[in-house]
Parts: structure tokens; C-alpha cells; sequence
């Protein structure tokens, strides 16, 4: 299955299981040991410690990234607030976006993730380890009890990850709107907004090809309440946006 590529910064050329196949095969050997580990660790995820979650998931990340010839170019990591409490809020191009933040982020995080992909085996079991928050976009009563979940999280320490756009671009490395209301979550504890801009994360799993791709990721100077405290939500959602697209334009 293919869609028309529309231009260096814009969008999907082919959906193409071919990268992951290879992931797959190229960790023949420790597919098995690392499927059942994260099995165990989702299973009994009361005897494990945060940072051992995450220290198996970025294991099994490094790993996939590594061997899935993706090389990440990463900037602006001295952005990233040293105190824990902070929302990231990327562009969303597809399903490469929370591999290429996790390898590159030094901060634990949890993602708020659509339910259609949470009860899928693997992503399931991953999503559990992270601590990420299943949100159904149909139903406005529970993304507001999702909303204050995350503000409970973000209150007691957590670091979350929120994709504004709701859903991937089709256009590549052309954003979609960024809704409001997501940044509800972070302005109603008053916590550092870090927008991070995706550059080419569509390419790893939506392009035909097999070779060598590099995925830039840029964690953008945070908003931090004393910027945003008189802004509309809507008003922040643009400026995020405002913030990601030209930092897009200087790379492509």
C-alpha cells in the first residue's frame, strides 16, 4: 500500500512493515528473552522500580533503533527542565515518535496514548511499564478525567508526553492543528511546557525503505507560567505549534 510523496518536508511515501521486519530478525536471538521479560515486568509491575521499567524499555529501544538502521540527531537537550513535572508536547508523525524521544531523552515519561492502540500485545505491555494513560477522544467525560489524571501525575513528579494533534499528520513533516485542550493539563498545575519538534520521524516505518534514516529530534526552549499564565489555551496550542513549524523550516 502507497500514498504520493508530496515534497522533502511533506508527507508518507509507503506504509512498509519491511524496517520492522528487519528489527525483528536482526534481534532473532533476543526477541524471545526480551518479549517474555516485558511480559513479566507488565505482569508484576509492583516489584519493579521505575527506573527498572524504563532501564528494560530503553533497552529494548536501543536495541530496536540500532538495528532498525535509524540514527538520531538530537538538540536542545539542555531545554529539558531538571526538575521533574514538565509536559513534552511533540508534533505527531507516526509511530516511530515515542521510539526516537525515548532514546534520546534522559527523563522518564509517561504517554498519553489514544485507546485504540492500547490493548495491542507489545505496545500494551510497554505502554503499562511507562505508566502511559489510555485516552478515548469520543468520549469528553473521560479525556477530562484523563486530563486530571495527568495534572494529579504532573503535581506528584511526572513527566508526561502529549501529542497536541490528537492524531499523526498525513502531511509528514507538516503539523496539524494542535487542540487546546490538551494543554489543559499543564496549564492547570502551572507546569514547564517543552514543545519538541519531530523532523522526519515518519520516514522509519512509513517509507519503503530499508536504509540508513535519520530521525532529528528538538526539545525547544520551555514555557514556562509566568509566559503562558494569560494565554487561551488555544492561544498556547498555536504558539507551540508557531514554535515547532519554524524550527521544521530551518531543517528542511
Amino acid at each position: 500500500m502507497a500514498v504520493a510523496a508530496v515534497g522533502k518536508c511533506g508527507g508518507m511515501e509507503e506504509i512498509s512493515m519491511k524496517r520492522i521486519l528487519m528489527m525483528v530478525f536482526r534481534n532473532l536471538l533476543y526477541v524471545p528473552y526480551g518479549f517474555i521479560k516485558l511480559l513479566w515486568y507488565a505482569a508484576h509491575e509492583d516489584r519493579y522500580t521505575e527506573e527498572q521499567k524504563f532501564r528494560l524499555l530503553r533497552e529494548i529501544n536501543d536495541r530496536a533503533v540500532r538495528t532498525g538502521n535509524v540514527h538520531i540527531d538530537v538538540k536542545g537537550l539542555e531545554n529539558i527542565p531538571d526538575k521533574d513535572g514538565f509536559i513534552l508536547y511533540p508534533n505527531h508523525q507516526g509511530m516511530f515518535d515515542v521510539l526516537a524521544i525515548l532514546k534520546v531523552c534522559p527523563k522518564n515519561f509517561a504517554v498519553v496514548t489514544k485507546k485504540e492502540v492500547s490493548n495491542i500485545l507489545f505496545l500494551k505491555q510497554v505502554f503499562k511499564l511507562m505508566g502511559a494513560i489510555s485516552i478515548d477522544r469520543e468520549d469528553i467525560k473521560q479525556s477530562m478525567q484523563v486530563i486530571l489524571q495527568v495534572i494529579k501525575g504532573v503535581k506528584e513528579g511526572k513527566n508526561y508526553l502529549i501529542f497536541a494533534e490528537g492524531t499523526r499528520s498525513k502531511q509528514g513533516n507538516i503539523p496539524g492543528e494542535f487542540k487546546g485542550g490538551s494543554f489543559k493539563a499543564a496549564t492547570k498545575p502551572g507546569c514547564p511546557i517543552v514543545p519538541v519538534a519531530l523532523i522526519d520521524s515518519f520516514k522509519p516505518f512509513d517509507t519503503g525503505t530499508t536504509k540508513m534514516t535519520t530521525v532529528k529530534v528538538r526539545f525547544l526552549p520551555p514555557m514556562y507560567q509566568e509566559e503562558y499564565k494569560d494565554m487561551h489555551t488555544t492561544e498556547i496550542a498555536a504558539e507551540v505549534k508557531r514554535r515547532i513549524e519554524e524550527e521544521i523550516k530551518k531543517e528542511c
